[in-house]
């Protein structure tokens, strides 16, 4: 039906004859001659009706914006003083000779140019949203990506397998959502949170290097990068350690964003520990174009008589800590408060700050209403630890180290963004050596950080049992921008570890033979010690793409409540289908009156 992409039409068909298709983008009336700027996944070419030939030109008077057509017309050079550079068109337009409307358009509900449509607009009709030329090169630089990511992984040796996405139920962290089986009456399927069980039992199957671009479903509350179901490079190798692995994604990550962008990424990635982050900047994911870190005054604080400082301080999980802000003593007060109400969502109880306005001044160069409850050695202290210099402004962080990480390692990154200090444009970085576990205050036991099957750092079962707290993983998170690209460890290969490690979590043999008995049994055939790890492809093309949202990146993404505009869906099922699985709905939505 055509011989040209409209979007690749250019001087080398000059005086040729061409046939194009494609929607309406725009269409003008110009005294008589009528323009139209035809648009299909390529671009916008200029297609031009005039009156001599009657009969399509009677036709074209009748197209609106987002009909679709098929155009027949010989290539000229625009006229002179009409080119626009900023197509690969531009130089050219399309003479009409022939027009046939394949299907007319109702006006639709927004406008493709349009920049303010809501978001709930855009997902309801998502096959318009779709069009617009952004979203035509983000699916497009999506494919690439996942394109040469499988050709870096076929190069590689690894094999693509396909793992079940009827399952049951594991521990993953988060809900997983349910399908009830017909034929096994009060039984559940679970659809899979990761291939995670999957990808290490076909280690033990001997299939060496795996991949797969997986589904994943996780009934969680949303945010702008995350979804009830996702997409996910899920990779796992036989027979190697960290700095294996780790070097292989490197180079696979590096490898995609020249070959996708022409971007250089520094080799190797910087790698630091989880304690240096956490310690620098109260986050396992640091975005290190940002120039700001924290500085520790936990013992400075112990003995001042300001209890907000002192408390924390002399508490075994409390922490204070500062950070200082070239040139933010220029912020408002009312800046100020919407900072304080920023951290306010983190848990901080407030937001203190000194503003310096004469470093060598001491006491009588600072502007706070914190000052006077510290004596001149604290304030020596902090201006020295922090490196103040006149005109700085130093925010405080006092409270549980919890609280402290989260909302001043969230003020950080705010600030870092609000007064446009990032420096660089890509900054990778590997984030190692993570605690095996944390406690879980509100369930008074362990829980694991990443999931009960990462491989530990001790050597023995008896010494996992004997330290939990102070034991470190074998895990790695490779880290863009502040963003977790991907995560993965080396994994439990022997039954002994596994049971060890099932037990500190409170686990008892009956419970972990029933929840996964089966990877039990496999680990006693001779499991290889393996690893590997998962990328996030949303997140992944998010960034490499400056889209705000995962949902930018997803051709039918869901809305934050977990809903499909598109489709209405979740929908309710018919009496029969509960019948058939043996359900009955305890509480019935009202009708309406």
């Amino acid at each position: 039906m055509r011989t040209h992409y409209c979007g690749a039409v250019d001087t080398s068909a000059l005086d040729q004859e061409v046939v194009l298709t494609g929607w309406v983008h725009r269409r003008r009336d110009h005294g008589g001659v009528i323009f139209v700027d035809l648009r299909d996944y390529k671009g916008l070419v200029q297609v031009v009706f005039d009156p001599d030939r009657a009969d399509i030109f009677q036709l074209a008077e009748q197209v609106r914006n987002e009909f679709v057509l098929q155009v027949t017309g010989r290539v000229r050079r625009r006229p002179e003083g009409t080119v626009n550079p900023d197509l690969v068109t531009g130089e050219i337009e399309v003479l009409g000779t022939d027009l046939k409307i394949l299907n007319r358009a109702e006006t639709p509900p927004f406008q493709l140019d349009d920049t303010d449509v809501n978001e709930e607009s855009r997902l309801r009709y998502r096959y318009i949203d779709l069009r617009r030329p952004e979203m035509q090169q983000r699916m497009r630089m999506r494919s690439q990506v996942i394109s040469r990511l499988r050709r870096y992984l076929d190069d590689n040796e690894f094999i693509e397998v396909d793992t079940p996405i009827l399952t049951r139920a594991t521990p993953e962290g988060a809900r997983d959502y349910l399908v009830p089986s017909r034929t096994h009456a009060g039984h559940f399927f679970a659809l899979p949170q990761s291939p995670q069980l999957f990808k290490q039992l076909l280690m033990m199957g001997g299939m060496d290097r795996y991949y797969q671009v997986a589904r994943c479903f996780r009934d969680e509350d949303l945010r702008a990068d995350r979804q009830p179901e996702f997409s996910q490079l899920d990779i796992e190798m036989s027979f190697i350690n960290e700095d294996d692995i780790m070097t292989l994604m490197e180079n696979m990550i590096i490898d995609l964003f020249k070959e996708t962008m022409d971007v250089e990424l520094p080799r190797p990635f910087p790698r630091m520990t989880y304690a240096e982050a956490m310690h620098r900047f109260g986050s396992d994911k640091p975005d290190m174009r940002i120039p700001l870190e924290f500085v520790e005054l936990s013992d400075a604080m112990a003995k001042v008589e300001f209890k907000v400082f002192s408390g924390p301080a002399n508490s075994e999980d409390g922490r204070v800590v500062a950070l200082n802000v070239p040139g933010g003593a220029s912020l408002t007060r009312k800046e100020i408060d919407i900072y304080t109400e920023y951290v306010g969502r983190y848990g901080a109880k407030g937001l203190a700050y000194i503003k310096v306005n004469d470093a060598a001044a001491g006491r009588e160069g600072l502007q706070s209403p914190i000052v006077k409850f510290f004596d001149d050695e604290v304030i020596s202290v902090i201006l020295e630890r922090t490196g103040a210099k006149d005109g700085d402004l130093i925010f405080f962080g006092a409270d549980s180290a919890k609280v402290v990480n989260e909302a001043i390692g969230a003020l950080r990154v705010k600030l870092g963004h609000d007064l446009n200090m990032l420096q660089g444009q890509w900054e990778p970085l590997w984030v190692v050596d993570f605690p095996m576990f944390e406690w879980d205050e509100r369930e008074k036991r362990w829980q694991a950080l990443h999931h009960p099957f990462t491989a530990p750092s001790v050597d023995t079962p008896e010494a996992l049992e004997a330290n939990p707290k102070d034991c470190l993983s074998r895990a790695y998170d490779m880290v863009l921008n502040g963003t977790e690209l991907g995560g993965g460890s080396i994994r439990i290969h022997t039954m002994e570890m596994q049971q060890a490690a099932l037990g500190v979590l409170g686990i008892g043999e009956e419970e972990a033979n029933e929840k996964f008995g089966f990877l039990l049994n496999a680990l006693r055939y001779g499991a290889p010690p393996h690893g590997g790890l998962a990328f996030g492809i949303d997140r992944l093309i998010m960034l490499m793409t400056g889209a705000g949202s995962i949902r930018d990146v997803m051709a039918f993404p869901k809305t934050q409540t977990a809903a499909c505009p598109l489709t209405s869906a979740p929908g309710t099922v018919s009496e029969a289908q509960l019948r058939d699985l043996n359900l009955r709905l305890r509480q019935r939505e009202k009708s309406a009156e």
